[in-house]
């Protein structure tokens, strides 16, 4: 396998893995699942903060998946990064019982959307001036 098909092949997985995961969680956040209204509750906000937050994941996992990954490598980091801070401040690492499965799948999609920001950093720069300037 030659240098471009690796990288295209590591490119393509840290987009995939953050967009499969944020996709996948947004039947739970929509139709009110018992785990994600516990969640929202526990930190207030319950239940619009749902909403807000299944919509950013929605245009996060759909952007990961354009051109415009770049833009949505950046959301999907500052979305994440929320959910990480009340893991370690309010909910704990284990939420219900999942032994930390939530906070593993919110550690993955951090790792993923940092490496794929720091290893096209100059496409996501220009992307996100790009997203400015219009």
């Amino acid at each position: 396998m030659n240098k471009l098909n690796t990288r295209n092949i590591l490119n393509w997985a840290l987009r995939l893995i953050p967009a499969i995961i944020m996709l996948q969680t947004l039947y739970f956040k929509f139709t009110g699942a018992e785990e994600s209204v516990y969640i929202f509750t526990r930190i207030g906000m319950e239940p619009w903060g749902r909403y807000v937050v299944g919509t950013t994941e929605l245009l996060v996992g759909i952007l990961l998946l354009t051109r415009w990954y770049g833009l949505g490598a950046i959301l999907g980091l500052g979305t994440i990064t929320g959910a990480i801070f009340f893991h370690l401040t309010v909910l704990g690492m284990e939420v219900q019982g999942d032994g930390g499965y939530l906070f593993i799948l919110a550690l993955t999609v951090f790792m993923a959307c940092t490496l794929l920001i720091l290893l096209h950093f100059k496409e996501v720069k220009n992307q996100l001036l790009s997203a400015i300037k219009k």
